[in-house]
């Protein structure tokens, strides 16, 4: 681990100059433990750059060009992190892309990204990816050569790989594979390459690829470890998606930077999270508030048989000081701490410290990462005084590079000082601590994933029976937000508020699919014929109180 205050950007220079390292460094000892396979996978440091260096020879073999584009559309697990680093390894920049998105979702990033492979997996959750691309309705991915199937389910679709048929078609030599192409490549990499594309949803109702850098990535992750405190005896159970930016950057890369050992869950299956607690020892739990809550409030969950819990590392949502309290009391978390980031600044933006109490761990989402500016501004994007409600804006190293092939949102999101305009509401104190009190934009929380309204309209609208929509976010006890759609029928149609769910819940990913829907006449709009959101959120939210004073 480098010592506090290092810059991971200078020390590792990319992500696979830190394997590397690591594999020096902590060779024997686990790197990742993967019990969703039986029996569990186990692999060390040196086990990890041996597949990944494997993987990259192989992905040179086949074609791929430093700069090229490879999506991993795949739950956590062992091989995501290979496919990772064996990507990076060849030169090839990252597309995640959520497991919980449909065919039409996933083909439109493939798309835009012209990304040339692809690794995912058959029946996560019940869906066939590949399945779900060959749909006519997803369109033609002209640049899409290969996909690659992760792991072998026994029902492989024709004209897709197998993942250990590709990494057995790399080059060998007596030794072993032949790694002189793969060691030519890293050598070549520089920490201001682009690591990344990561598209996230904004008000546009359409995906954005963010792009980010080797040398980005590497300095906030190795500031987030060293100010949680993650340690080389640590075993960090990872349940956020290597999709997302937490599970990817402060799940895979701080690992890595510790020295830790990488647990990975495919979902929070609260039934299986007591045992794997227990039986690896884990000490360190990341995640949304709703994971804390539900483990404090599931009768088969008993606290005090587990003795090893330490770290905790929150945010996504409010956070009640009661929680944080029960986190430190029942759970037995000897650090707990709220952070706040969001993709186009790497994920990391503001954290609170360790020895923060327990007040202002709760109400505040911390302060400013070493070498990054956090600030809040007017409407005119003059600073406000502490305690004065604005727009949180952020300036550092962390700052995308922009959106990918969109200078036009670029521009709109980062101004001519470097200010990004994160459209979050906040106030500051005199410490420099932020504090979300509201968004600008319309976006809402559904369980720590970021549903943006924009988006989820465009989708319903696609429904032959919907011809206006309007989405709001209402407050839920359990997921923190849900969506509430307002529908107006098209001409003709008389749409069952329960068949436009159902068809929901086929077409796109189910944090997107709004929990309420209410079919209306028509929309109350403005003078310039906007929607008044705030209006329709007053009435879902009393209507939703409502239906439940009634149960």
């Amino acid at each position: 681990m480098a010592a506090e205050g290092a810059r991971g950007d200078l020390r590792w220079g990319t992500t696979p100059g830190l394997l590397r390292a690591a594999a020096e460094e902590h060779a024997d000892r686990e790197a990742v433990v993967d019990r969703s396979v039986e029996p569990a996978v186990r692999l060390t440091f040196r086990d990890l750059r041996e597949r990944a260096d494997a993987l990259a020879a192989a992905l040179v073999d086949a074609g791929i060009a430093p700069g090229d584009r490879v999506a991993i559309w795949a739950p956590n697990c062992w091989e995501w992190i290979v496919a990772l680093f064996g990507l990076h390894s060849a030169g090839a920049v990252l597309v995640p892309l959520n497991t919980r998105y449909k065919g039409l979702e996933a083909a439109d990033i493939l798309r835009r990204s012209r990304s040339r492979l692809l690794f995912t997996v058959e029946g996560f959750l019940g869906n066939d990816y590949v399945s779900m691309l060959r749909d006519p309705a997803a369109g033609e991915l002209p640049d899409l050569e290969r996909i690659v199937l992760l792991r072998d389910t026994g029902t492989r679709p024709s004209g897709v790989h197998a993942f250990d048929e590709l990494v057995a078609s790399a080059p060998s030599t007596d030794g072993g594979t032949d790694t002189a192409a793969v060691d030519q490549r890293v050598a070549q990499l520089e920490p201001t390459d682009m690591s990344d594309l990561i598209f996230t949803s904004g008000t546009t109702g359409r995906p954005k690829g963010v792009v980010q850098t080797h040398g980005q990535s590497l300095r906030a992750a190795s500031d987030w470890a060293d100010i949680v405190g993650l340690r080389a005896d640590d075993r960090y159970l990872c349940i956020n998606p290597f999709f997302h930016t937490f599970g990817y950057k402060a799940g895979i890369l701080t690992s890595l930077m510790a020295g830790s050992t990488l647990v990975p869950m495919p979902t929070f299956d609260l039934d299986a999270v007591p045992g794997v607690i227990a039986e690896e020892r884990i000490t360190t739990i990341p995640g949304p508030p709703t994971i804390y809550q539900t483990l404090l409030n599931h009768p088969g969950f008993d606290p005090t048989a587990v003795d090893t819990l330490r770290l905790a590392v929150t945010g996504a949502a409010v956070v009640p000081v009661e929680l944080v309290r029960r986190m430190r009391d029942t759970l037995g978390f000897e650090t707990v701490v709220t952070a706040y980031g969001l993709t186009e600044c790497c994920g990391f933006a503001t954290i609170c410290r360790g020895d923060d109490d327990l007040e202002t761990i709760a109400t505040t989402s911390g302060r400013a990462f070493p070498g990054v500016e956090v600030a809040v501004m007017d409407d005119d994007r003059n600073p406000v005084p502490p305690d004065t409600p604005g727009e949180i804006v952020v300036r550092g190293y962390n700052v995308m590079q922009g959106y990918f092939e969109d200078p036009e949102q670029t521009a709109e999101a980062i101004d001519a000082d470097g200010w990004l305009h994160t459209g979050d509401i906040g106030v500051m104190d005199d410490r420099g601590y932020v504090r979300i009190t509201d968004r600008k934009k319309d976006m809402f929380i559904v369980g720590g994933f970021n549903a943006y309204p924009a988006e989820i309209e465009q989708l319903l609208l696609a429904h032959a029976d919907v011809a206006q929509v309007a989405v709001v976010g209402v407050p839920d006890e359990r997921m923190g937000e849900v969506g509430f759609a307002y529908v107006v029928p098209a001409a003709g149609a008389d749409p069952d508020p329960q068949e436009l769910l159902s068809w929901a819940r086929a077409h796109m990913a189910n944090y997107k699919v709004p929990r309420h829907l209410e079919v209306v006449e028509a929309l109350p709009l403005n003078a310039s014929g906007k929607v008044l959101k705030y209006e329709l959120r007053d009435r879902a939210i009393g209507q939703v109180a409502s239906d439940e004073g009634q149960r």
